[in-house]
């Protein structure tokens, strides 16, 4: 039968149930089906919010399905309880359990003002919505971690104890301590500047992961597969324009110019604009979205008029079409069509400097990602296996 291992996680400073599984559609029906169900880009898996009832919710959604490992559950919580134990015999270590549940579960006023602050500066400073809700969440992380020692009190060594003591051991990815650092690394180096020098904190070691791409009859299978108009228009443009997700829900019908055959990408990531092409048969089918949906504000609204699409609808959609598509294929998201549009130029010859032009990248290193995962070279070499 089928496995699925509940642990516990700390995602953007909330405490969830992480799901792990091997790649297997029917599961990851299964899981969507569970209220406030995420799947999270940054730890490759999917989790569900934590509750008293959550192992008897996980064994009825999986009952006949799969087994549900939940023994980690049960660990952390007779952990908990031969501690309170403890606690009744000895004042001291009950000190001790308070301050240390402290950390996982409140800020104090003043660290409530001091992540506010956070925000504030950063929205100031017109960093995009996602970046301020992500550092915001692991400076609040960070201080429940250091708690009760206050921001000023602390020290570069206090990031290394949140690495040591709180990410390695509860499993967190690579990307969440880099994220960890940048964010701390920002706060103290905006907010507190004469606490900490942000030049003695330092990053992970870089992780070099190829991108995860579909072939030319894969991307035609999941926008065949999308019978919405709307729904088509938008993963088409992700795909033919290699736009973000977020580049594609800022746009407005007059970023179509039909005569030069171009889309324009306002303040995109790093604040830059940048020019598209569009194919003609893109254009068309703008048209027809446009004169069907006439959208008031954006190119592609919500339920209400003038209102964004929502993020997460669209890499909903995304997914709903690339399982349908029935393709066999891992950790492929939204952005791998991105990705896929970057890998098809330069396979078709496109020079890489245009390719990071339209890509909106800021360094070519960067995009020469793309070239290692270019079949057409790759298809030329010849094994010396076949020469013995």
């Amino acid at each position: 039968m089928k496995k699925v291992v509940a642990e516990r996680v700390i995602h953007n400073g909330e405490r969830r149930i992480s799901l792990r599984f091997g790649y297997d559609e029917t599961l990851i029906g299964i899981v969507k089906k569970i209220e406030g169900a995420r799947w999270s880009s940054q730890m490759k898996l999917w989790h569900v919010p934590e509750s008293s009832n959550i192992k008897s919710t996980l064994l009825d959604t999986f009952r006949g399905q799969a087994f549900v490992d939940y023994s980690s559950l049960v660990k952390g919580e007779e952990d908990k309880h031969d501690s309170k134990q403890k606690d009744v015999v000895s004042g001291g270590e009950a000190k001790q359990r308070v301050n240390k549940e402290a950390k996982q579960s409140a800020l104090s006023e003043k660290a409530v003002k001091d992540i506010e602050k956070y925000r504030n500066w950063m929205e100031a400073n017109r960093y995009p919505e996602s970046t301020v809700r992500t550092y915001a969440g692991m400076i609040s992380t960070f201080l429940k971690f250091v708690s009760p020692k206050q921001a000023e009190e602390c020290t570069s060594e206090d990031l290394v104890r949140i690495v040591e003591e709180y990410i390695l051991p509860n499993g967190l990815s690579h990307s969440f301590q880099n994220q960890m650092v940048s964010a701390v690394k920002k706060f103290y180096g905006k907010i507190y500047k004469s606490v900490i020098d942000p030049g003695e904190i330092t990053r992970p070691r870089p992780q070099h992961r190829l991108p995860n791409v579909l072939s030319k009859e894969q991307v035609k299978r999941i926008l065949d597969s999308v019978k919405n108009e709307k729904h088509r228009v938008m993963l088409s443009l992700v795909y033919g324009c290699g736009l973000r997700r977020s580049e594609v829900l800022e746009l407005l019908p007059s970023d179509v110019d039909r005569d030069r055959k171009l889309m324009k990408i306002r303040q995109a990531k790093g604040f830059k604009d940048r020019l598209v092409p569009l194919s003609d048969r893109l254009i068309q089918m703008l048209d027809q979205y446009i004169k069907h949906f006439k959208p008031v504000k954006y190119l592609f609204e919500g339920q209400n008029a003038g209102s964004k699409y929502s993020p997460a609808s669209l890499e909903k959609v995304f997914r709903n079409a690339y399982e349908k598509a029935g393709i066999q294929k891992k950790d492929i998201t939204l952005h791998g069509l991105r990705h896929s549009y970057a890998t098809h130029l330069l396979e078709a010859g496109t020079d890489l400097r245009y390719i990071q032009a339209l890509l909106g990248h800021k360094s070519s290193r960067t995009t020469e990602i793309y070239t290692h995962v270019t079949i057409q070279s790759i298809e030329k070499i010849r094994s010396p296996f076949d020469d013995l």
